[in-house]
């Protein structure tokens, strides 16, 4: 194993799973759909749940629900992080759960993040997203929901 300088090695702590530890780590896309260019939140999102040993594949901005369905199953994903602000979160998160079913792929779970209004989130529940982070919720919050709710492989 190669040593970069001033890097130390740290040891798997409690906080990692016992999948992780034992090399089943979670895969996850975060992807922003849609036309909104702002991905600071999505960016910070990917780099917690990197940073907690999760493998992360970030899609970029402006993709279509079927671009992030079809990272999603090219990288073998256990989980897809959405991060929308522009408003189109009922549509987009939608058509992302949808087109997973459709692919034979809805055990790939959905959750999402953003600019969402209290009242869409139970509808969004009911079409299939697993949990709606909004304002205010922390990475700490997000990392460990992964960590309950998703399993690899």
């Amino acid at each position: 194993m190669s040593e970069t300088p001033g890097a130390e090695a740290v040891p798997v702590t409690d906080a990692q799973s016992a999948d992780e530890t034992a090399g089943e780590v979670i895969r996850v896309v975060v992807a922003k759909p849609g036309l909104d260019g702002h991905d600071r939140g999505a960016k910070v999102v990917a780099r917690a749940l990197r940073d907690a040993g999760m493998e992360v594949i970030y899609t970029g901005l402006h993709q279509t629900p079927e671009q992030i369905v079809e990272a999603a199953i090219q990288e073998d994903a256990d989980v897809v992080g959405l991060s929308v602000l522009s408003g189109a979160h009922m549509t987009l998160f939608a058509r992302v759960v949808e087109l997973l079913a459709e692919r034979d792929a809805s055990d790939i779970v959905v959750f999402g993040g953003g600019i969402i209004p209290d009242d869409d989130i139970p509808e969004l529940e009911r079409l299939g997203v697993a949990k709606v982070f909004t304002p205010g919720a922390t990475t700490t919050d997000i990392v460990g929901w992964v960590r309950e709710n998703v399993h690899p492989g």
